[in-house]
């Protein structure tokens, strides 16, 4: 079985979320929160601003780790990293096919991919 490790950012902005919706691959469609793939010899913060970067066009700050998750899907083991961030330049969606900056009462209103919804749970408990 195929083992993931992957970061991803909780990119805050006054009190809303960014959640990004997939614009390709098997969760296309979904929503979820950006990042990405770690590749060999980077450490997670390291990638995870590089991919933001790709993603999104943009910089950003990681302000604190947020939670690790761990997550069996049919074709592969996922271990995702989440860390809060806040963004130091504009934002464009370069691989996502939208974007949306939600609140904590909004969360549940777009279908997030099987193991962002472990963040979604943090977000409720911790916004």
């Amino acid at each position: 079985m195929k083992k993931l490790h992957v970061v991803a950012a909780i990119i805050k902005k006054d009190d809303k979320i960014l959640a990004t919706q997939r614009g390709y691959g098997e969760f296309k469609g979904l929503w979820e929160f950006p990042g990405g793939k770690i590749e060999k010899g980077e450490s997670k913060k390291e990638a995870l601003i590089r991919e933001i970067k790709e993603e999104l066009n943009a910089d950003i700050k990681i302000d604190k780790f947020a939670l690790d998750l761990e997550w069996q899907y049919p074709n592969f083991y996922l271990y995702m990293s989440c860390y809060e961030c806040s963004l130091e330049s504009d934002l464009k969606l370069l691989e996502h096919m939208n974007g949306k900056w939600l609140g904590k009462d909004e969360l549940d209103s777009v279908q997030w991919i099987e193991a962002d919804i472990k963040v979604v749970n943090y977000l409720k408990e911790n916004l």
